[in-house]
């Protein structure tokens, strides 16, 4: 039994059949099954643009392996899943850049070595995840099908987002790429 660069032991991770890929430039979240597209879904990602989140406010989509952390039924978006947002790659970054310090840098690792939520409180920003579009109306599911509208999170429509729902666990990975 070993840990994952995310902090997921390798262990809890066979028990977990779906995982998840989230194509930025596709605007796509495919549910993954053995390598094989189960259901995809489209999105609407982070306003900030392309490339990968570096800080707080930049309104930018991660980029690379995550996990689901914890779900909230009642978040004013519908549904929100919690990714472990930053995880080890994006701590590294943010030590070198300077965005955190050595401390913030070890207090994220250890919480991910712990399966933990990684400090939510830094430079690099957290609050990451996966959720539907909250009060729905035309002018909104318009929006959500032309726009990349978040802050940071991956976005489907309320329906959708409950239909994955039953797709994912504690656990499951997501893998977000441009």
């Amino acid at each position: 039994m070993g840990l994952y660069a995310d902090g997921v032991e390798d262990s809890l991770i066979r028990t977990i059949p779906y995982y998840l890929e989230v194509d930025k430039s596709d605007r796509l979240l495919r549910v993954k099954y053995a390598g094989e597209t189960h259901r995809q879904f489209n999105i609407a990602w982070g306003r900030g643009g392309p490339g990968d989140k570096r800080q707080m406010g930049d309104q930018r989509t991660p980029e690379g392996a995550y996990r689901i952390v914890g779900f909230n039924e009642n978040s004013e978006f519908h549904l929100f899943m919690r990714l472990n947002y930053p995880n080890v790659k994006d701590a590294f970054y943010g030590l070198k850049d300077k965005l955190i310090s050595e401390t913030e840098f070890e207090q994220i690792i250890e919480s991910l070595r712990s399966g933990k939520l990684p400090p939510q409180d830094t430079a690099l920003g957290g609050a990451i995840g996966i959720h539907g579009v909250g009060k729905e109306n035309a002018r909104k599911l318009k929006i959500h099908s032309k726009l990349n509208w978040t802050e940071g999170c991956v976005a489907l429509t309320n329906q959708e987002v409950s239909d994955l729902r039953s797709y994912v666990s504690i656990g499951t990975k997501v893998v977000i790429k441009e």
